[in-house]
């Protein structure tokens, strides 16, 4: 499934924060586009994210796999010592901007309410060729930590229109820096590409050009994204 000796690329986000890239990385990137197409019918739209799309979820054995290569080539890296759970969904971006919920305007953080002694690795890998379809940005706040936390409250809680009002926020894809937070970082997609991330970091799928978006995965913007809960090295 993995290629057993990737080449590793560190890009920095922030001082003692990276994004590991890791190019050629499945053996057969193409039968994943194929598993998406089979199944098309059973993708779902959750809405317990702030995805913005339709998702699949992966069985166990696919996230245990996962588990492995991150175990083997990035947990380490990003400060972890001990992975407590893995999954992993294929999602394919199908809202056009108009259809976005104000959460889906800015940036977020997969925090998944862990505790100081745990973190969250987080993976994409693109599944698509058309780079224009986007790849990952990552930000940093702006605006004090409460200020902050309130606006992401917020996103969730207000309506389009008071969202708006209150903070602002232009409606749409998050693209580049705004009021409240800065871009520090733009990853492109390229096709059997796959990051790795600290979850607790400001990021959102760049979409550059959001006309592109089809509700196909053979066409699509489709990704296989991972997440791992760990536990934290101690210094």
């Amino acid at each position: 499934m993995f290629n057993p000796d990737p080449h590793i690329r560190e890009l920095p986000i922030t001082p003692g924060h990276s994004c590991y890239v890791i190019d050629q990385v499945l053996s057969d990137p193409q039968a994943w586009v194929d598993r998406a197409c089979q199944h098309r019918e059973a993708f779902e739209m959750t809405g317990h994210n702030a995805y913005p799309g339709v998702e699949l979820r992966m069985p166990d054995l696919i996230s245990e796999r996962l588990g492995e290569f991150f175990a083997q080539h990035i947990r380490s890296r990003l400060g972890a010592r001990r992975t407590e759970r893995v999954h992993s969904r294929l999602a394919l971006v199908t809202l056009a901007p108009e259809q976005l919920q104000p959460r889906q305007w800015i940036c977020h953080r997969d925090r998944m309410g862990l505790g100081a002694n745990y973190c969250i690795g987080a993976s994409v890998l693109y599944l698509f060729k058309d780079p224009a379809l986007g790849g990952t940005n990552f930000f940093v706040p702006r605006r004090p930590p409460a200020e902050i936390d309130l606006l992401v409250h917020e996103s969730g809680t207000l309506s389009a229109d008071q969202f708006s009002r209150k903070y602002g926020v232009a409606r749409g894809y998050l693209t580049r820096s705004n009021d409240w937070f800065e871009k520090v970082l733009s990853v492109p997609a390229a096709w059997n590409r796959m990051i790795f991330y600290d979850g607790s970091l400001f990021h959102c799928s760049d979409i550059p050009a959001p006309e592109r978006i089809v509700y196909d995965p053979a066409r699509g913007r489709l990704t296989l994204n991972g997440f791992f809960t760990c536990t934290r090295r101690t210094t």
